[in-house]
């Protein structure tokens, strides 16, 4: 008896798939290793620390770099993910002609709460493989900064990180090739208000 196995698109499938509006344009979805995936529903925690995230970074990179905001970023050639944020390098067309690859980025970031485990078990090994070299995940269940860098592949060939930093809420960590600019994480994560003292 034949064994089912899912479909795996090719980044050109995926992008005729979009092309021909087989996808709703409210539909978050994203690319991962050939596989369409759903991306989880956001919370208001998760709201709150990219507007709070995405007022800090203009700030403290200006014209510097360019900051995507859940936009695609394009890895291997099966997986075209959006993450909550990317900051890539400058370029004349702004990414007209085509999304960021990874020798373009120099930080991706996630906010996790209900998609930690996919974040740190799925996403972290994928932006491993494909060189991007710094990966940050704002845990917002464990209210702190895990910072990855320096790249690697395991003698099992799974990838990975050599490199985990965290950094909690009250300290702060200097963007990646950006070293006098210092984003403090008080600023970022939602902050904790006593409802009832404050009516």
């Amino acid at each position: 008896m034949a064994i089912a196995t899912p479909k795996r698109f090719t980044l050109a499938e995926y992008h005729r798939l979009t092309e021909l509006s087989f996808f709703q344009e409210d539909e978050r979805i994203e690319l991962i290793r050939g596989q369409i995936i759903q991306m989880a529903a956001k919370g208001t925690a998760h709201e709150v620390c990219i507007t709070r995230l995405l007022r800090e970074l203009l700030k403290l990179l200006g014209e510097q770099a360019i900051l995507r905001c859940q936009s695609p970023i394009v890895l291997l050639d099966d997986s075209e993910p959006e993450p909550d944020f990317s900051i890539v390098q400058n370029r004349e067309d702004e990414y007209l002609s085509a999304h960021p690859g990874a020798a373009d980025v120099f930080l991706v970031i996630e906010i996790s709460d209900s998609s930690l485990s996919y974040d740190q078990e799925t996403k972290l090994p994928l932006y491993a493989e494909s060189e991007i070299s710094n990966y940050w995940i704002l845990n917002l269940p464990e209210n702190c900064l895990e910072a990855y860098s320096e790249p690697y592949q395991k003698p099992t060939g799974e990838f990975g990180y050599r490199m985990k930093r965290i950094v909690l809420v009250e300290e702060a960590i200097a963007l990646p090739y950006f070293p006098d600019r210092q984003l403090h994480l008080t600023k970022v994560f939602p902050r904790q208000i006593d409802i009832q003292g404050a009516s």
